[in-house]
């Protein structure tokens, strides 16, 4: 058997890395370089920054060349001896050096504004790094939770219809416990009475999807005051939101944003750095033994899976109370299912799992970035941006990355 750790499966590695690399090499010469003329104005600052930053102006054919060259030698690399060992590493600094050139590429001849893309992926970002958090809240003791895609949902949906009638802190609050409410449903379903985890997250999926479908077609469409909540407006903080380039993506977002880095680094803390959280993988990685030594397993599994569907409650309402301030119909566009993808590819940590949702909301932010440019690709394309990006992580790292060993599995107490 040929494992991931053996000289053949690094050759086989190293050589696909290879391949890929020159492959983008080819793609960025063919495509690229033919149609970029003139300069690439990339704006840093905007009118009414304080601190204001010259924009970084480039040529386009060359640094096209330029990065067409660097990704032929990574690739080249890939096939020599000891290449395998930064195969992964090439990787990553040629899909980030490809990007560079698409973007060179579809500025060439205009004006793009970076510190507003990097803020609206900042922004795009936080459903799927708070669906990635409540998958690792989730997983770590061994809770498969496909019903994330639900519980934003129902966080959408709630957040619309009480922030309507109660405001919206009301709307937030009300989302938070709904969210809350369903996955001590899941937990339920999978730890008390032991059901299939994948069958009782898509049965809640499907539940969460058929009642907000009705209650929007059949309730808001008449009475449209229920769908009408006030929206959070961004908040800068002093200073530090003056910052160019990162005090935008930072510093000057909404609750939702700051939410979001407050709960990431909260997990992070509760799960690697406390005793509760040492019990928690303990569930997930080996119940019985936990069980031996005194942990009930049973409750640090409700405790969890209700937290993360707290947590998944709270990314729900960003849809409506930190975006458009109403529901609409499906309005979550699978963004439980790619924070599933985000926590895989972020090793089922919190902060990977937001490094993750960063890359997701990068490519999100690219394709309204990108229609605003008129690029020739077409719009639906470019609209299947976040989703390729999924396949393309999920299909890499399917097999490389370990969940917790018991993750899946019912536990029984004997």
């Amino acid at each position: 058997m040929i494992t991931a750790a053996s000289p053949l499966g690094h050759s086989r590695q190293s050589m696909v890395t290879g391949i890929i690399l020159v492959g983008l090499a080819i793609v960025v010469v063919l495509l690229f370089a033919p149609d970029a003329s003139g300069e690439a104005t990339f704006r840093l600052s905007r009118p009414r920054d304080r601190w204001e930053i010259a924009p970084l102006v480039v040529p386009s054919g060359p640094v096209i060349y330029v990065i067409a060259t660097l990704l032929a030698f990574l690739g080249v690399r890939q096939f020599l001896r000891g290449g395998a060992r930064w195969a992964l590493v090439s990787l990553g600094v040629g899909l980030a050096f490809f990007v560079v050139a698409f973007l060179v590429w579809a500025t060439a001849g205009k004006a793009f504004s970076l510190t507003g893309m990097l803020q609206a992926t900042m922004v795009r970002a936080v459903p799927i790094a708070l669906g990635a958090l409540a998958g690792v809240l989730s997983e770590r003791v061994a809770v498969v939770n496909i019903a994330i895609e639900g519980m934003l949902l129902a966080g959408a949906f709630t957040g619309a219809l009480v922030g309507s009638l109660a405001g919206g802190i009301g709307g937030l609050a009300a989302a938070v416990a709904v969210g809350g409410l369903f996955g001590f449903i899941l937990a339920a379903l999978v730890v008390t009475y032991r059901m299939d985890q994948i069958i009782a997250g898509v049965v809640i999926n499907l539940f969460v999807l058929g009642l907000t479908s009705y209650v929007s077609s059949q309730v808001f469409a008449e009475y449209r005051h229920l769908n009408n909540a006030p929206v959070f407006r961004s908040i800068k903080i002093p200073i530090l939101g003056d910052i160019p380039v990162i005090g935008p993506m930072l510093f000057n977002q909404n609750v939702f944003v700051y939410g979001a880095l407050v709960m990431v680094a909260v997990s992070t803390y509760y799960l690697f750095y406390t005793r509760h959280g040492l019990r928690a993988r303990a569930v997930g990685e080996h119940p019985r033994a936990a069980d031996t030594l005194g942990i009930n397993v049973y409750r640090t599994r409700y405790i969890n899976v209700t937290l993360a569907g707290m947590v998944a409650g709270f990314g729900g309402a960003w849809f409506t109370l930190g975006s458009v301030g109403r529901f609409d119909e499906g309005m979550t566009g699978g963004r439980g299912f790619i924070g599933l993808a985000a926590m895989i590819f972020g090793r089922w940590h919190p902060v990977g799992a937001l490094a993750a949702a960063l890359v997701f909301g990068f490519a999100d932010s690219l394709q309204q970035k990108l229609a605003l440019l008129q690029t020739p690709i077409p719009s639906e394309f470019l609209a299947m941006a976040p989703y390729i990006v999924t396949i393309i992580v999920v299909a890499g790292l399917v097999g490389r990355a370990r969940a917790p060993a018991a993750d899946g599995k019912p536990y029984v107490k004997e």
